[in-house]
């Protein structure tokens, strides 16, 4: 039996309530009328296997005991297994009674072909048969050999995730990379895709299978407007507000963030009215929740931090520790993602919510002291 339940204010209170005292009051940011965790759990990296399950369960088992309360996956991560390691986590901790849907803050996304618990032999003929010759996708609804959006693929693929995760509702579904579509046909085309999709997310909503809806991206709201996967963030709530109306649930908005790629603070490459300003300033000025990915540019930044940033990190040692800290202190994130497999990573990252994020002036200070 699925798990009943969703996020809820007095759910994530109760969760914050645990950790006074052992944690900052920083970490728990308000957004949506329910309280996040300022580092989230990621589970996009890592082989489609028993021994990775293992590594993500003990590490999802961890965070949940320690002050994390957002998950982050996808259907199409580790062949839909990341989102059943969670889902085993989530419903072992609930029947132990350690913890309560309504504390965790649940995400996953759709739009990427899944394969099913590992890759098959001849993806091509795994695609044929379980997405278009079922009826859910045509060939001319495919962009680039491994994305659809349309409403049917899209129910199916939300059944699919409710069904992996065990629970009833979903707190934010995202559009995965819906650039990928934006890259393969007309913008008219493009716009006639999404409202369609949003429409879809909106009839969800009022069915109780999702609560608040999104775009995961990679590049969309990084590029610069001139380029064919650039997206507007201002452009889609308008088509959220022709599917919802003026109490639309179009509220969440995930990109990548981090040392490496700081567009969405610094590059003023969104259209808000007359202006040109920052996706983070377009967001904050218009109610959006920012969740940041790939915190630590999948380990990479890990082995090349410069040294002059340590003495702008006192009390954290680790390079991805004061990955983490500028990611969550950036005005307008909610939360930083970071993918982790042990308890130990989680313990080693958790030490960030021991201490207060840097204020903008701070952060402003660090950029402008780099060695030319």
């Amino acid at each position: 039996m699925s798990i009943k339940g969703h996020a809820t204010a007095e759910g994530t209170k109760a969760y914050r309530s645990r950790f006074e005292g052992e944690l900052r009051d920083s970490h728990f940011r308000e957004s949506l009328g329910i309280l996040f965790s300022s580092i989230g759990l990621g589970s996009y990296l890592g082989e489609p296997d028993d021994a990775t399950d293992r590594l993500y369960e003990e590490a999802a088992a961890e965070a949940l005991d320690s002050g994390i309360n957002v998950l982050d996956t996808a259907a199409n991560y580790r062949c839909q297994r990341s989102e059943r390691s969670f889902g085993r986590v989530l419903r072992a901790k609930i029947e132990e009674g350690s913890l309560k849907r309504e504390e965790v803050i649940l995400c996953t996304k759709g739009g990427y072909f899944p394969f099913d618990g590992g890759y098959p032999k001849d993806p091509r003929a795994y695609v044929q048969k379980t997405f278009i010759d079922t009826g859910l996708l045509k060939p001319e609804d495919i962009a680039q050999d491994c994305h659809g959006m349309t409403p049917a693929y899209l129910e199916n693929q939300l059944n699919q995730s409710l069904a992996n995760l065990g629970v009833e509702t979903i707190d934010v579904y995202y559009l995965h990379n819906p650039e990928t579509q934006l890259a393969a046909v007309p913008f008219l085309e493009f716009k006639k895709r999404m409202q369609a999709a949003l429409g879809w997310l909106e009839e969800k909503v009022k069915e109780g299978k999702i609560r608040w809806y999104g775009t995961a991206t990679w590049g969309g709201y990084r590029a610069a407007a001139t380029t064919r996967q650039y997206l507007n963030l201002q452009e889609l709530q308008v088509l959220g507000r022709e599917a919802g109306g003026m109490e639309n649930h179009f509220k969440v908005v995930q990109l990548p963030f981090n040392f490496a790629m700081p567009e969405a603070w610094i590059l003023p490459n969104q259209r808000l009215g007359p202006t040109e300003v920052s996706l983070l300033n377009s967001a904050s000025r218009t109610g959006m929740t920012v969740i940041a990915s790939a915190s630590l540019l999948q380990a990479k930044l890990l082995t090349s931090l410069p040294d002059f940033l340590g003495r702008h990190f006192q009390g954290l040692e680790t390079p991805a520790q004061r990955c983490l800290q500028f990611v969550r202190s950036v005005p307008g994130i909610t939360t930083a993602l970071v993918g982790m497999k042990s308890a130990a990573h989680v313990r080693e990252n958790l030490e960030v919510a021991r201490v207060e994020p840097l204020s903008e002036d701070q952060l402003i200070v660090m950029f402008s002291s780099a060695p030319q």
